[in-house]
C-alpha cells in the first residue's frame, strides 16, 4: 500500500521560515508529478505548487517568489521551502503524487498543519 507522510509543519511567527517534507512509501514503479497543495478553514483544497517529473515547477501567484518546491527522486521526496510566511498561509499543507503502482494514480497525504501568527 503506497503512502505519502508529511512532516515540518508547525507554529510560526510572520517572516518566519518552514520547511515541508513529504516521502513515498510502498511499492512503486515510479513518481511522476507531486505537489503542494493546502487547505484553509472554511476555505476549499488550493493548489500551492508542483513539480514535474523533468523539474518544471508551477506555483500559486500567493505563494510565488516566497516558496520553492523540490524534488529528490532518489529519496522519493518532495520538499516545500516556505519563506516570509504571513497568517494567510495558515492551513493544513497537503502533498500529491502521481504514482505508478500497477498503473499511474494520484495519491494525498494526510497532511500536516501549518499555522503563521500575527
Amino acid at each position: 500500500q503506497l503512502q505519502l507522510v508529511e512532516s515540518g509543519g508547525g507554529l510560526v511567527q510572520a517572516g518566519a521560515s518552514l520547511r515541508l517534507s513529504c516521502g513515498a512509501f510502498g511499492s512503486f514503479y515510479s513518481i511522476n508529478a507531486m505537489g503542494w497543495y493546502r487547505q484553509a478553514p472554511g476555505k476549499q483544497r488550493e493548489l500551492v505548487a508542483t513539480i514535474s517529473s523533468n523539474g518544471i515547477t508551477n506555483y500559486a501567484d500567493s505563494v510565488k517568489g516566497r516558496f520553492t518546491i523540490s524534488r529528490d527522486d532518489a529519496r522519493f521526496s518532495v520538499y516545500l521551502q516556505m519563506n516570509s510566511l504571513k497568517p494567510e498561509d495558515t492551513a493544513v499543507y497537503y502533498c500529491n503524487a502521481d504514482v505508478e503502482v500497477v498503473q499511474t494514480a494520484n495519491y494525498w497525504g494526510r497532511g500536516t498543519q501549518v499555522t503563521v501568527s500575527q
